[in-house]
C-alpha cells in the first residue's frame, strides 16, 4: 500500500512541477514579448543566481 501512495504522491509532484516549469516559461515569454528584459538578460541573471551560494543569495535579497 506504501508503494502505491508514494507512486500517487509523486505523480502529483511531476504534475506540479510541469505547471509551475508552464507559468515561469510562460512569463519569461510575456516579459520578453513585451520588450521588458530580452532573453540575453534572463541568461545573465539566471546564471548570475546560479552561482550564488545560499549565504550570498541572503545577502543579495537583503540588500534589494
Amino acid at each position: 500500500m506504501k508503494e502505491i501512495d508514494i507512486i500517487a504522491q509523486l505523480s502529483t509532484l511531476k504534475d506540479t512541477d510541469y505547471r509551475n516549469t508552464l507559468a515561469i516559461a510562460t512569463i519569461i515569454e510575456l516579459l520578453v514579448e513585451k520588450k521588458i528584459i530580452t532573453r540575453q538578460e534572463f541568461s545573465r541573471k539566471s546564471y548570475f543566481l546560479d552561482q550564488l551560494t545560499l549565504e550570498e543569495i541572503k545577502q543579495y535579497r537583503a540588500g534589494m
